[in-house]
């Protein structure tokens, strides 16, 4: 059973950091797309960060909702099967429940869109004080 497990969310004033990590478990995802995503207060579930396989070697390409860009970081380390977002500079406008996700086949989409991912974690929350 595939099972993805967020951690590291917490209460943070505002210019401050964290880094959230998703642990992921059944299988390894070394070649699929991983995804953050947040969904804040009345609002819908939005895209942050993803980082897809460029189907050779080890390459990955990485991207970035524009509000996080030069603040957020997201990588992963596959001998750990593990995914993370570094978060800095933090802004209250950033709080949210923050969600990974992990697709099941490759795909060279950007992994921008919820529907190219098959698997969610339970989310972790961020709130940042101003």
């Amino acid at each position: 059973q595939v099972q993805l497990v967020e951690s590291g969310g917490g209460l943070v004033q505002a210019g401050g950091s964290l880094r959230l990590s998703c642990a992921a478990s059944g299988r390894t995802f070394s070649r699929y797309a991983m995804g953050w995503f947040r969904q804040a207060p009345g609002k819908e579930r939005e895209f942050v960060a993803s980082i897809v396989w460029r189907g050779i070697m080890t390459y990955y390409t990485t991207r970035y909702t524009d509000s996080v860009k030069g603040r957020f970081t997201i990588s992963r380390d596959n001998a750990k099967n593990t995914m993370y977002l570094q978060m800095n500079n933090l802004r209250p406008e950033d709080t949210a429940v923050y969600y990974c996700a992990a697709a099941a086949t490759y795909s060279a989409n950007p992994g921008r869109s919820r529907n190219e991912y098959d698997y969610w974690g339970q989310g972790t929350q961020v709130t940042v004080s101003s």
